[in-house]
């Protein structure tokens, strides 16, 4: 037997058992996907699969670091997968890791690092990460992680507690879920016997000075009782909700008959920039934003037709909810809310819902989402090619992974909205092209607060993506500041609808050179250096299509 110290992994689907017991195969297969995912990462971070049982996984990493990255790329693509099932099939693991000494026997690992690991991993959350203080000290000022310190845990077998901390995961838009800590129920200890007399007399002592101070200043309590009205009886209320991958029939609810809630914590995060004065006036229904046609259709139909005493809410995902025939104006607003954001946390959208119209008024406190120009992609058949995840422009891998997942087998028509920033947006089985290009340019143009660009519409990437150098932003010829002034306009009259490739150069003077209509990314590049150099010197390729690009790293 060898010892050694490793970062141990540890690795478990909560609500298994219940899982297999409603869908034993589909489980089954799912879990074999998920393990795919789960293992790939492991290897690719270094880490050993050194035991597993049904659905546990144990793995050792050479550091902590590997190990928690690995974890969170883990939980992040299982997260984008779980999407596409409702809450109750959601297949989720939790995760713990620590350092510890174990023994190495004939390739599995025993000990006490192996037995904190799988403490650990029961003291996450779903789908979250929990970690022992050893971990949290080498990863603390290596990854940019978040965590919440959870203090000493006892645990099932482990002769001292351990103190534990629990990772904070990432959402979409980059801001991160505080972990609801699991507060240990706390001990109550009995008093002594001989305490009662003296709590009896100390109790009795504060009641009478509490009676006379109250009956010294005869004060008097007022009590408002709120009345709620009765509701009437009218026909059930419908809610229709567009989620960006799905497009759902309308579901019955119930009238609202309490203020709604406050939005979930992780929704509130998520307010969307402000681009344009909020809207206002009469609701169209082909005005509205982020929607699919059959909301639209309803809009413009079932609710138009209603009566008073209705609301319609969105949110920039495409998730709405939808109530008629209210008995008062505030229950038409609550459930409206209500219903979008029981439909958006359900899918874990990040994005919280806001009322689009009141009765026939539309009141939504948000402009337009920035748009780019109609037509919003062209097919180019000298640019155009194969969707390939990887050569997704501007995001990281686990963005990337996700992509491969839920885009790339998803339903036609399908395309993806990318903004200057990194922000992109997808929409997913849509009825035509146009259309899903339309609502993630919508939904990609209200979360970044500038236009977006269509990179993707089914299988192809519609615009060029370059290989040779490295795509930093988007490229924009009227501002770009290494192109000198008196140029700018000139740059842009010439690339204007040029199809195939085009590339600008510049030289130390600013001094552009172009490659357009090239046949490919060399030959554009190759142009573009040649022009440059008849007038200035130094030249440097800027932009290839519709990027900025700077040297590989």
């Amino acid at each position: 037997m060898k010892r050694k110290i490793a970062a141990i992994f540890a690795a478990d689907i909560a609500g298994y058992s219940r899982l297999v017991a409603e869908d034993e195969e589909e489980t089954l297969r799912r879990l074999a996907s998920y393990r795919e995912v789960i293992d790939d990462f492991i290897a690719k971070a270094a880490g050993r699969i050194f035991n597993t049982a049904g659905d546990a996984v144990l793995a050792e990493f050479p550091s902590a670091v590997d190990a928690v990255r690995c974890a969170i790329d883990i939980q992040e693509s299982l997260r984008t997968r779980n999407m596409a099932y409702p809450p109750s099939r959601q297949m989720s693991f939790r995760i713990g890791i620590t350092i510890g000494d174990v023994v190495e026997r004939n390739g599995d690992l025993l000990g006490d690092g192996v037995n904190i690991a799988a403490r650990l991993e029961g003291l996450a959350e779903v789908g979250g990460i929990c970690v022992s203080r050893a971990v949290h000290e080498q990863v603390a000022n290596k990854l940019s992680v978040q965590f919440a310190d959870i203090g000493a845990q006892e645990v099932k077998n482990i002769p001292t507690p351990v103190h534990a901390y629990m990772v904070a995961m990432r959402r979409e838009d980059g801001s991160y879920a505080k972990p609801q800590l699991k507060k240990a129920a706390s001990k109550v200890t009995a008093a002594p016997v001989w305490m009662w007399p003296l709590v009896v007399a100390v109790v009795s002592v504060v009641a009478i000075i509490v009676t006379g101070f109250l009956y010294n200043t005869k004060l008097k309590q007022t009590v408002t009782a709120a009345v709620a009205p009765a509701a009437a009886p009218s026909p059930t209320p419908t809610a229709m909700a567009a989620a960006p991958s799905t497009v759902p029939s309308p579901a019955p609810i119930q009238p609202a008959k309490a203020p709604m809630a406050p939005p979930s914590a992780s929704a509130a995060m998520a307010a969307i920039p402000a681009s344009a004065p909020p809207l206002s006036g009469k609701l169209v229904a082909d005005s509205v934003p982020f929607i699919n046609e059959r909301v639209r259709n309803y809009l413009a139909g079932d609710y138009s037709a209603s009566g008073d005493y209705k609301a319609f809410a969105l949110n920039v995902g495409g998730f709405t909810g939808s109530v008629l025939n209210q008995p008062t104006e505030e229950a038409a607003r609550n459930g409206a809310l209500e219903q979008c954001q029981k439909r958006a946390d359900a899918a874990q959208s990040p994005r919280r819902c806001e009322l689009y119209a009141v009765g026939n008024n539309v009141v939504y406190p948000h402009g337009k989402p920035p748009m780019p120009p109609p037509p919003y992609f062209r097919h180019d058949a000298m640019t155009e090619r194969a969707f390939v995840s990887k050569d997704f422009p501007m995001v990281r891998d686990p963005q990337k992974v996700r992509l491969e997942n839920m885009f790339v087998p998803a339903a036609k028509s399908r395309a993806v909205a990318l903004g200057p920033g990194g922000q992109y947006f997808w929409v997913l089985g849509a009825p035509t092209p146009e259309d899903s290009a339309r609502r993630a340019l919508e939904s990609c143009g209200a979360i970044a607060g500038v236009a977006c660009m269509i990179v993707a519409v089914d299988d192809n990437f519609v615009v060029p993506i370059p290989t040779l150098l490295r795509i930093t932003g988007f490229f924009h010829a009227a501002s770009n500041a290494s192109i000198i002034a008196d140029q700018r306009d000139d740059v842009v009259r010439k690339l204007g609808d040029a199809m195939g490739w085009n590339a600008v150069a510049v030289g130390t003077a600013g001094r552009p050179g172009l490659g357009l209509k090239a046949a490919d990314e060399q030959a554009a590049v190759n142009s573009a250096l040649a022009d440059c150099a008849k007038r200035d010197s130094d030249c440097h390729v800027i932009a290839i299509g519709p990027f900025t690009v700077g040297p590989i790293n």
